[in-house]
């Protein structure tokens, strides 16, 4: 809270109190019928009115400093986040094109596979020429299945092995 803002509601609570005291002695004038204290008492009332009033101007200006720091606190915790978000993202950014680059894996086409795509290497071609014949690369297709182990092997698979499945 401002300073200007906590002494006009201070000032202005204290006047309000001490507005009471003559407005008190007025109204006992008034019973007894003394004008002349009557009016002292008044202008007391009216003095600590006008003094009640002017620090509710204070209070309010005090307010609109308030709020226009508030405003301008948030604006900067905004700005703040604002870049923050952009350095997070920029660092992900950068972690992602890290590891896209970091665990990049190798094809390697054996001669078999090269034999498959017609003697092509290009991985964006199917793999057919308009000279080859459908049959040719089926029959070369229809090669032994090959299984690798862990440390990347070939291992025959048995073709004799009958399997029967009874339900």
């Amino acid at each position: 809270m401002h300073t200007k803002t906590m002494e006009g509601l201070a000032g202005a609570s204290m006047n309000m109190k001490v507005l009471n005291t003559p407005f008190r002695v007025y109204k006992e004038a008034e019973r007894r019928g003394d004008t002349t204290v009557m009016e002292r008492a008044m202008g007391y009332v009216g003095e600590f009115a006008d003094k009640a009033k002017d620090y509710q101007k204070k209070t309010e200006k005090g307010m609109k400093e308030d709020a226009k720091e508030a405003r301008e606190k948030a604006e900067k915790e905004q700005e703040n986040a604002i870049r923050k978000r952009e350095e997070e993202r920029e660092e992900l950014e950068k972690r992602i094109a890290e590891s896209r680059n970091w665990n990049a894996d190798t094809v390697t086409i054996s001669e078999n596979g090269k034999a498959v795509l017609g003697g092509k290497s290009d991985p964006n071609q199917n793999g057919t020429h308009s000279s080859e014949s459908a049959k040719e690369t089926a029959d070369a297709i229809k090669m032994e299945p090959v299984i690798y182990t862990r440390t990347g092997e070939a291992v025959q698979s048995e073709s004799s092995t009958n399997l029967s499945v009874s339900l």
